[in-house]
């Protein structure tokens, strides 16, 4: 045994430095998209990231960052972590592995043959291996975020219950069980995903605990579990916060003292409870004392008040009753009353939980500090609540709720018709002082509102309105109509049925969105590319012909873009074959082999299946969720090694080998599986050498004029992102502010705008908090025939004064303005209501107009010249010298339809814009959708990856584009990431922003083009070329290559013009030619798709033949031609 354990370690840091060496290799040098920038700042400052925090991962992050060299390497630094994490997950399991086949094929350990132990070692190895180098685990171990180091928790308590299992007979065996849950209570600090292990746990607990285990016991251990994952996670998580708000409001609101005092309170009482709970289950004297100490924990850990309000605590009173009942009750047999040991360990269970989910308290100590990223500002114990609750994102229903075209229930309520609450809440909030010496104390407010369907079904898959079209899309849907009572007016509202509800979680949800990722880490991967269910894009193939042509097409006849995607990876399904052999071989050694079957498997299944049901997930996702179930991934890999002691048993059993060498030839060749599936998979996860995400982010900033502490305002993750992690790691342009719409909506994002951040003043908005804070001014209706009223005191007013009586005319000026329409206004006397005689006025109408309200949806702003001269943008050259007096802000949708509001983050917009008085430059990155425009489309001028608010109406005038900012952005200060290196590796999200900087290129060639600058024009489009090479960033529509190729023709290029137009034209033909390969089903699916490459070709054509490029016109247009005969000719058939 002694060598066992000895080769064992060995055998195991083996794995580790293999995997941890290929992950530091392979790292991104920096930043990658999406939550990664943040992450890396939020652990190099301590600052506070998005709900629900990871704070045990900031601290972990930010010692990783002292190793920095500068801030430029934190990034590298916080990366080095999650690979080295990673090579740890590895490294546990490979001794989990080991030690279930040690489990299986040992019957004495202290005499294990060679052939034995090479069995075990090699199981542990191919094991560890194939997990090292599956797609999904090595994306996230090679980036600084949370999953890598979630799945690293989650390794380490399944292999200690495993240890535990080893020395569960022996004294002081609890103490493994303690640590596991201390090590849960970090992991709650890092992601809540490692709280899906604890049904694995328990099981092996049951299976070790109870000899002559059964099924019925192993479901009630099962459900026994399930209830510890309810208790943790939504007992203590919010139950703390819930008991610890209730002490706030007493020691604040109820005796007058400071914020955060009752939470220290209850922090001191809960700590002695436990204490308390602890000695008295140790010491067993008092057999009362033991169970009031232990009610008044589960208590004050608010485990029994589930739910809101009054109804949380009848819940809990009654709980706490039944618990008393239990834990008094003297008639009991002694074999189901809970033991003092069981107690204890409970306790110091709880207390290690708690220990380590106390973390949380640096989330409340830096949001305190008000650092410049301090996201939904949870300072105290209510707004910690929230953020843990992950509220700002809303619910969705799981087992019983709406369909998406469910229809809220309606009442009639004193006359008018109203939906029907289902459930409403109540939150606390700090009340805003009116004076210094006011003492502080919190309000109740409305909090969220949620209503009563007419329709419901059970367990709803499709629910969400806004993906209607998406639904079916996926799932033919007839629906079945069924009547509602619209207030008195009978209607039908069709609702899918139950049937195509199920259909749609097998085809999207479990199908979809899990076996397909599934199959992507055991089987093989088409390519790197997000599809929404197209026969070409992101599916799983496996390398097999046969097997690939009748899931997915002919692969050998793909356009040849696919062909060379470096996504596209093929493992001849052999780790599923592996993983196959091992769960068969597994569940059929035995009852010991029956019981580590279900343990894996609910590990499996907890990790995998059970999160696809709690997600509930929407079509058209914003990104592939493949490294949500990588846990799950983990538990196949377990079977996946286990697969070599199955063919070894074969091996032995059919072909009559001896143990060892049946042992070493079946080691030796299922280790090629890893290696093949290392020479796959490397040159989709090398991301050494990959600076785009830094330099995109920079690039966004680079665009903003250097003078002024510009603005930017940005939407979405990619966009905002990057920049924050440039300005708050690497210092780079600190004097801008980078300003997040979707955040604009809340007071506390908008308390940090008012506040300067390194170089960068406040942003320049007057508005008191009380103007703002949640509840006040969420939307201003726009209400346009006001100006009816308006315009008629005018005309009165204005009649009068042509008389000589200007008294009228001066009282209507100082209730409305001299000018009633301009900006400051509205804002000022409509919007925030600060002039009382315009609220008398409106009160005598009779008309009950109430404030606030916008009288129009023509908004007029009076330009100050000089300004706009000293502002350093662009005066379109139509205007000479001369700028007009007032500009006008049409309040309109994205469609051109008037709005009927303006939410808070667009009043906050016209707020700043109206302050800044150009002299502080205002831009839109351009990745910001147009519906976030304010309608100012026609005022942008754009000078790089942002446009710039101006005053001018660019549309009208033609001044779109600064030339000449532009070109010097783009040619002297744009970096490109390392794109142009041969070989880098491009996914699909670094190529969408490679895709905008070769857009924003052909842009600003165009515009040079058009104002006769022809000698720029050219070098800009070869220093596009030379920058974003084709090689790296193949040509394509979507990324103006079209527009690229006309460029050059337009400047006598015809040789590069020739050159892209023939890669176009060519990727066209190769689509349609793939498209008609498929049969008749499968082409009508991806009919689309063809006449959209039809209509390309065509175009294509067309520019050769306008530029005399006959021949290869000639070429394509044949081609064309035949191809869409045979088309048609297809489709009439069907």
């Amino acid at each position: 045994m002694k060598q066992y354990k000895t080769v064992n370690n060995l055998v195991g840091w083996l794995t580790f430095i293999i995997a941890a060496t290929v992950y530091c290799m392979t790292i991104e040098p920096t930043a990658s998209f999406w939550d990664c920038p943040e992450f890396i700042t939020t652990g190099y400052k301590l600052e506070v990231g998005h709900p629900p925090g990871a704070p045990f991962f900031m601290l972990t992050a930010n010692l990783f960052s002292q190793f920095a060299s500068d801030a430029t390497t934190v990034a590298k630094m916080v990366n080095y972590m999650s690979a080295l994490m990673s090579g740890a997950c590895i490294l546990f399991l490979f001794w989990s592995i080991t030690h279930l086949v040690r489990k299986l094929i040992i019957k004495d350990e202290n005499n294990i043959t060679t052939g034995q132990l090479i069995t075990i070692m090699g199981s542990g190895l191919v094991g560890a291996l194939v997990y090292t180098f599956s797609d999904t685990f090595w994306f996230s171990a090679v980036e600084g975020e949370v999953y890598a180091y979630s799945s690293l928790f989650t390794a380490v308590v399944f292999w200690l219950i495993l240890k535990w299992e080893d020395v569960a007979d022996q004294p002081h065996s609890d103490r493994w069980i303690i640590l596991i849950a201390y090590l849960t209570g970090l992991s709650i600090g890092v992601h809540l995903l490692n709280l899906l292990c604890l049904p694995a746990i328990v099981l092996v607990y049951y299976y070790k605990k109870v000899p002559n285990a059964n099924a019925k016991g192993s479901l009630l251990a099962l459900f026994g579990s399930m209830v510890l994952v309810g208790i943790v996670l939504y007992g203590i998580v919010p139950g703390v916060v819930k008991v610890g708000g209730w002490f706030e409001l007493l020691f604040v609101n109820s005796m007058g003292l400071p914020f955060n005092t009752g939470v220290i309170v209850y922090i001191i009482i809960l700590a002695a409870s436990i204490i308390w709970g602890v000695y008295e289950s140790y010491t067993e004297t008092s057999r009362p004392r033991m169970n009031i100490s232990f009610m008044l924990t589960i208590a004050l850990l608010g485990i029994p008040f589930y739910g809101h309000g009054a109804s949380s605590v009848i819940i809990g009173i009654i709980v706490l009753a039944a618990l008393g009942l239990y834990l008094f009750a003297k008639k009991l047999d002694q074999k189901y009353q809970i033991s003092a040991r069981t107690m204890n360990t409970a306790l110091l269970c709880t207390m290690m939980i708690m220990v380590g989910y106390s973390s949380y308290a640096l989330i409340v100590i830096r949001s305190t500090a008000n650092t410049p990223m301090d996201q939904n500002s949870p300072e105290d114990i209510f707004t910690l609540g929230e953020y843990l609750g992950r509220e700002q994102y809303g619910t969705r229903p799981l087992f019983y709720g709406q369909a998406y075209s469910s229809k809220v229930e309606l009442e009639v309520k004193d006359g008018y018709c109203v939906p029907v609450e289902a459930n409403s809440t109540t939150k606390y909030i700090r009340k805003e002082k009116t004076s210094a010496d006011e003492k502080d104390s919190y309000i109740e407010v409305p909090g969220r509102v949620e209503y009563k369907y007419a329709q419901n079904m059970l367990f709803p898959r499709m629910y969400s309105s806004a993906h209607a079209a998406q639904y079916k899309g996926w799932v033919d849907i007839n629906g079945v109509d069924v009547p509602y009572d619209e207030c008195g007016n009978a209607i039908m509202v069709n609702i899918p049925t139950q049937w195509e509800n199920i259909k749609f979680f097998f085809r999207y949800q479990l199908n979809f969105m899990y076996w397909r990722y599934f199959m992507w880490n055991f089987a093989g991967r088409q390519n790197d590319l997000q599809g929404s269910g197209e026969i070409e894009h992101g599916n799983w193939i496996t390398g097999i012909p046969f097997i690939d042509n009748w899931l997915v097409g002919d692969q050998s006849l793909l356009p040849q873009e696919l062909k060379d995607n470096k996504g596209h990876n093929v493992f001849y399904c052999l780790p599923l074959l592996l993983g196959i052999i091992g769960l068969l071989w597994q569940a059929y050694r035995g009852q010991k082999g029956v019981q580590q079957f279900w343990v894996v498997f609910f590990l499996f299944f907890m990790t995998g299946i059970a999160i696809v049901l709690y997600l509930n997930q929407t079509p058209a996702q914003p990104r592939e969720r493949d490294y949500a179930y990588a846990g799950s991934f983990y538990a196949f890999a377990i079977w996946v090694g286990m697969g070599v002691a199955g063919i070894i048993r074969m091996l032995r059993d059919y072909a009559k080998m001896q143990e060892l060498p049946a042992a070493v030839l079946a080691s030796v060749l299922c280790l090629f599986v890893p290696i093949q599936m290392a020479g796959q998979t490397w040159d989709d996860h090398d991301r050494s050498g990959r600076f785009v995400a830094r330099d995109f982010g920079q690039n966004y900033l680079m665009t903003l004029q250097e003078e002024g502490n510009p603005i930017i305002y940005t939407n979405g993750d990619n966009d905002t992102f990057p920049l924050w992690y440039n300005q708050e790691t690497e210092g780079f342009r600190t004097d801008a502010r980078t300003c997040n719409l979707s955040y604009l909506q809340t007071d506390w994002y908008i308390d940090q705008m008012k506040r300067p951040a390194y170089d960068s003043p406040s942003l320049p908005i007057t508005w008191d908090r009380v103007e703002y804070v949640e509840g006040q001014n969420e939307y201003i209706s726009i209400r346009p025939e006001m100006k009816a009223l308006i315009d008629s005191y005018f005309k009165q007013a204005n009649e009068l004064a042509a008389q000589g009586d200007t008294t009228i005319l001066s009282l209507v000026h100082s209730i409305f303005g001299e000018n009633p329409y301009e900006l400051k206004e509205i804002i000022n006397r409509w919007m925030l209501g600060k002039n009382d005689q315009l609220k008398e006025l409106l009160k005598k109408t009779g008309k009950e107009i109430q404030l606030p309200l916008i009288p129009t949806d023509s908004i007029v702003m009076k330009i100050d010249k000089e300004a706009v001269r000293r502002s350093g943008m662009k005066i379109p050259e139509a205007l000479g010298d001369s700028i007009p007096e007032y500009m006008t802000i049409t309040l309109r949708d994205a469609n051109g339809n008037p709005k009927r509001a303006l939410y808070k983050s667009e009043l906050m917009m016209l707020e700043m814009l109206a302050n800044a008085n150009w002299e502080r430059p205002i831009y839109m990155a351009i990745t910001v959708g147009s519906e976030n425009h304010l309608g100012m489309g026609n005022h942008f001028t754009q000078e790089g990856l942002a446009y710039r608010f101006t005053p001018f109406d660019t549309d009208k005038l033609d001044s779109k584009i600064d030339s000449e900012k532009m070109y010097d952005n783009l040619m002297n200060k744009f970096k490109f990431g390392g794109i142009d290196k041969p070989g880098i590796y491009i996914d699909e999200n670094v190529m969408r922003m490679c895709y905008t900087h070769r857009r924003i290129f052909t842009q600003l060639v165009g515009q040079l083009i058009k104002e006769g600058k022809k000698d720029k024009a050219l070098a800009a489009l070869d220093y596009a070329e030379k920058m974003i090479p084709a090689i790296n960033v193949p040509y394509d529509w979507a990324n103006g290559a079209f527009q690229m190729a006309e460029s050059y023709y337009q400047l006598g290029q015809n040789e590069k013009a020739n050159k892209i137009i023939d890669e176009l034209a060519n990727k066209s033909l190769e689509y349609m030619i793939w498209y008609l390969s498929l049969n008749d089903n499968q082409l009508a699916i991806a009919s689309e798709n063809f006449v959209y490459n039809a209509s390309l070709l065509d175009a294509e054509v067309r520019l050769m033949e306008k530029y005399k490029s006959e021949e290869l016109a000639k070429h394509y247009s044949t081609q064309l031609d035949q191809l869409y005969n045979e088309y048609v000719t297809r489709m009439k058939g069907k």
